[in-house]
């Protein structure tokens, strides 16, 4: 789909008043072609499937929350304009050790010229690298991990099984950590979501440190029933379900940031309720973003072209579709922004 060239844009003094923010009219002024005019595309995409009484389906990959996407991420939850979440295990965790550790983690700008032996360095104090920020062990892992053996010893005690985002929603709510909050709360897309209950899947949880630790937990004896935390396969019969409930009514839209399961994983609930339960009268995706850096070569999903999906099942020809190559780190919040107003 394409916007209006620049000839048609109303001018910038108009757009004063239109109730935009400076951050969005910028973009709508100057981001006119290739992936800039792609960024604008998905982000009006977004808006007007949103405005259509449509919801929308965020996916987290790779080290967003320790890019601190919750900068912008917490306000879009917080203002309806996400209604499912999907992330790997690293960004469920990651995000919560940033709000309980920020002020020990340590910025690396300098990482692309880091030799074997600094990084050496860094394991030996526990500094685990991602790109450019090192996250502390012990104040934040394993602070982490202490509030989590809590919730899981007690609910493996009492016969109950929660999903991995429903032990990180009751420590959150519990309270009992706010002492350790190092980050704005208002920052923390997690928070945003235990407030709101927001609905999550976990694709994949066990390959995470907080799923390793759980791991740990059951072969230690800490928990008894390997169980007590609910698995992947539970949360797509659930996915299942919450979308024949949603698209009932409304379409459901798919954002995806990132490659890999995180997206993978929930986009594949259409051809299973097509294919495998022959319920066809079930709407295909309404919506799809995926912004990605991975090329299409050598068999890459995370790098296929929107149209292949329409192969496998998962979207239609008439569903908006757009792909923005480049890093998500700075396309992810442009688009929040626009999506906001700001």
């Amino acid at each position: 789909m394409s916007r209006q060239n620049h000839e048609s844009r109303p001018d910038d003094e108009s757009r004063q008043h239109d109730g935009r923010g400076p951050v969005t009219r910028f973009i709508d002024h100057h981001f006119r072609h290739f992936n800039a005019a792609s960024l604008v595309d998905a982000a009006s995409g977004y808006s007007r499937h949103l405005a259509e009484n449509g919801r929308m389906m965020v996916c987290l990959a790779g080290a967003m929350s320790t890019a601190e996407l919750g900068l912008s991420l917490a306000e879009m939850i917080r203002q309806d304009k996400v209604h499912l979440i999907s992330c790997t295990g690293a960004n469920l965790e990651e995000d919560v050790f940033n709000l309980v550790a920020h002020h020990f983690y340590e910025r690396v700008p300098h990482y692309r010229q880091l030799s074997a032996h600094d990084e050496q360095a860094l394991l030996q104090r526990h500094m685990n690298r991602v790109t450019d920020t090192c996250i502390p062990e012990a104040e934040a892992m394993r602070r982490m991990e202490a509030a989590m053996l809590e919730v899981w010893t007690a609910a493996d005690s009492s016969g109950q099984r929660f999903f991995p985002h429903e032990f990180f929603f009751q420590v959150l709510r519990s309270g009992k950590y706010a002492e350790h909050y190092q980050i704005d709360p208002s920052n923390s897309w997690m928070l945003a979501a235990a407030e709101k209950n927001l609905p999550m899947i976990v694709p994949g949880w066990e390959d995470s440190t907080l799923g390793n630790m759980y791991a740990a937990a059951v072969i230690r004896g800490d928990v008894k029933n390997v169980h007590t935390v609910r698995t992947g396969i539970e949360y797509m019969t659930w996915l299942a379900d919450f979308y024949t409930t949603t698209t009932a009514s409304r379409s459901l839209g798919m954002f995806q940031i990132g490659g890999g399961i995180a997206g993978d994983f929930p986009i594949c609930v259409v051809p299973m309720l097509h294919q495998d339960l022959g319920r066809t009268e079930i709407p295909l995706w309404g919506y799809f973003c995926q912004i990605s850096d991975s090329t299409t070569s050598y068999g890459s999903y995370s790098g296929a072209v929107p149209n292949d999906k329409i192969t496998r099942g998962k979207q239609g020809i008439a569903t908006p579709k757009f792909i923005i190559e480049s890093d998500a780190t700075i396309v992810a919040p442009l688009i929040f922004a626009h999506v906001l107003g700001w």
